[in-house]
């Protein structure tokens, strides 16, 4: 079909507060939030281009669903995307251009169906594992928005255990370190480690896995200081049991905490790109400010974005305001405490 109007996917990145590989290691948690740093894909009326002009992501994706939606046509529309999220950075900014091609791909405008939210969160990780081998957190955490709480699994998406939405006065502050990562050479070396039984990782995934646990704690109380710390917890054991961080980056966090008092923690492995640190919304203005002054000098490729959180797509437990409420796990009502 041709597209009779335009087609617009909006789709935003995600930021990993603890738990990096945890989701396809299995066996333990992470915890994910999007950020309102949106990938968009359009795609106005007109002929589908010619197949070579056509984007590479674009052709693969359009071949993907051309085996599993009947009726689309050999080539995929023209579509323009956009992203604001830095690149290569550990804000799943590729993950955001796949999802967003998925869903401008599968409007019903083109395809004569519905795609629901599942499908396509799960279309796009066959799609990228087959490429990257890695786990499926940014899948979810770009097409559910919000902040996730996923248990891992060694093959397939992980589980969602929880939602929530991300405080509304809090802000995320990521400081793009202009370095790249290198997630594939990363995904290859983990997996070496898994299947060798290296002590290092079992170390990592036990300490990163607590961590996990006390973000999401902070998250549900709403506890900023409890926050950061546990942040700073997930980001000493990607450091000092898997070598995820670098000089630079440490220098980085060294310069945030005394210029603005704000403890950094790396997203994403692959030795580069961003960290994020989390602070009041009242106060994000002069603290991003106050830090892009202190790194001007010596440091004047490092980017500093202020971030709202991106909303949950689903419908999810608000933050309880009463100690007598109780955890939702697995979608359901836990009965409190005694």
């Amino acid at each position: 079909m041709i597209p009779t109007h335009p087609i617009r996917a909006v789709v935003p990145c995600r930021a990993c507060l603890s738990g990096e590989d945890l989701d396809w290691l299995g066996g333990g948690r992470s915890v994910s939030v999007a950020l309102a740093l949106t990938t968009t894909a359009e795609i106005r009326p007109g002929p589908a281009p010619d197949r070579r002009a056509a984007d590479g992501w674009s052709r693969e994706v359009w071949a993907f669903l051309h085996e599993r939606l009947p009726g689309l046509g050999p080539r995929p529309p023209a579509v323009t995307v956009s992203s604001r999220a830095p690149s290569a950075s550990g804000l799943s900014s590729s993950t955001a251009r796949i999802v967003a091609l998925f869903r401008a791909f599968t409007h019903p405008s083109l395809t004569g169906r519905h795609v629901d939210d599942d499908t396509i969160a799960r279309w796009a990780y066959e799609f990228e594992f087959a490429v990257f081998n890695g786990g499926g957190m940014d899948h979810l955490a770009v097409v559910e928005g919000g902040a996730l709480l996923l248990e891992g699994r060694e093959r397939g998406l992980p589980a969602v255990r929880e939602r929530l939405e991300f405080p509304d006065e809090w802000r995320v502050v990521v400081v793009d370190s202009g370095t790249r990562k290198d997630t594939r050479h990363h995904i290859r070396d983990v997996r070496a480690q898994l299947a060798s039984g290296d002590p290092a990782l079992a170390a990592y995934r036990a300490a990163a896995d607590e961590a996990s646990e006390r973000v999401w704690e902070a998250l549900r109380g709403r506890d900023l200081v409890g926050l950061t710390t546990a942040m700073t917890r997930a980001h000493e054991a990607m450091r000092d049991h898997q070598r995820m961080s670098t000089p630079f980056l440490e220098e980085l966090r060294g310069l945030a905490s005394r210029a603005v008092g704000l403890p950094l923690k790396l997203s994403g492995a692959g030795g580069g790109g961003a960290m994020v640190g989390v602070c009041p919304a009242e106060t994000v203005e002069g603290t991003v400010e106050r830090l892009r002054r202190a790194l001007s000098a010596s440091h004047a490729q490092v980017g500093v974005i202020p971030a709202p959180a991106a909303p949950a797509r689903r419908v999810v437990d608000p933050v309880p305001s009463a100690p007598t409420a109780g955890p939702v796990r697995g979608g359901e009502r836990q009965p409190a405490s005694p």
